[in-house]
């Protein structure tokens, strides 16, 4: 650590209104899930995902410095979240993916990030997060054997491939030498339009991408401006902004809310309804979340209250 950066013992602990902050974006991710159900509902999902990078980028690359890393890995990291992660999820959404079940299964991009960085970075995997893997994915087995036909095996194969592309887009954030996040989001949206565009014209044809850019209401346009701006960089510019003051420790456990906050707004607005497949299923991959975040502290406390030999 350089002398200039502040050790997390020094950064102040999350107050009420940092607390609120943090609630409000994990509020306004959770609910993106239901927001992208909707939008892809009467079009291309490929589309959909470019319209939401094409409002991230512009005009706020006009105002924003780009961010301070190779240009390989800002394309990479484009590709990587725009491309894999959010195509692919906007796919699997369109294809039947609930909004709930989908914003908890992206969250295994925790697993397959650890696994990663063990792989390329030579990271030890350590056994509480080898317990938590392993939840996680008999979670993913009981949900993909027990869910009933209201859940195809593609949707769940493109959401899990959507999370991958999402840990390798972690990786690529750890090989930038600590770049601004911010202006890395803002950047990268410049990336994933074109290539999506031109996907959504192949997959769904283009007589249904002009359609949609010509004929679509003011609804359609209100999500796309909630998911480009609300979302993407409203969203990452205040996470990004907590992070750097309270330090990742603190803030980055708070994202487990966002699967509850999706189910909840699934729930609400679509009835979603768990099975006992799905049911089960959902709360072992939870159960594997949580002991991933916090089995260190429970490991090490429980090192400590054992008496040496």
């Amino acid at each position: 650590m350089s002398a200039s950066s502040p050790s997390p013992t020094s950064l102040p602990p999350l107050n009420a209104r940092a607390l609120l902050l943090a609630l409000l974006i994990t509020g306004i991710w959770g609910v993106n899930f239901v927001v992208i159900k909707w939008s892809v509902a009467d079009a291309p999902p490929l589309l959909v995902a470019a319209l939401r990078f094409a409002l991230a980028a512009l005009p706020a690359v006009l105002f924003v410095p780009r961010p301070q890393m190779p240009a390989r890995l800002l394309w990479g990291y484009g590709l990587a979240v725009g491309v894999v992660q959010f195509g692919l999820l906007y796919l699997a959404i369109g294809l039947g993916m609930s909004a709930g079940l989908g914003s908890l299964l992206m969250q295994m991009q925790a697993f397959f990030t650890a696994l990663l960085a063990a792989r390329f970075l030579g990271e030890r995997v350590q056994p509480w997060q080898v317990a938590g893997i392993t939840l996680a994915f008999a979670g993913m087995g009981v949900i993909g054997a027990l869910s009933g036909g209201d859940l195809t095996l593609l949707s769940l194969g493109l959401t899990l491939a959507a999370a991958l592309g999402w840990a390798v887009s972690n990786l690529i954030v750890r090989a930038s030498g600590g770049a601004n996040m911010f202006s890395l989001v803002v950047w990268s949206a410049l990336i994933p339009p074109i290539p999506l565009t031109i996907l959504a014209g192949l997959v769904d044809g283009w007589d249904a991408v002009t359609r949609t850019l010509t004929q679509s209401g003011a609804g359609f346009w209100a999500a796309v401006l909630f998911m480009g701006l609300g979302n993407t960089v409203l969203g990452f510019g205040v996470w990004a902004a907590l992070i750097q003051r309270h330090g990742a420790a603190r803030v980055a456990p708070l994202s487990l809310l966002v699967p509850v906050f999706g189910l909840i707004a699934s729930a609400l607005v679509y009835q979603e309804a768990f099975p006992p497949g799905k049911a089960i299923g959902a709360a072992l991959v939870f159960a594997g979340l949580i002991l991933h975040v916090f089995g260190g502290r429970w490991w090490h406390r429980a090192g400590q209250r054992t008496p040496a030999a």
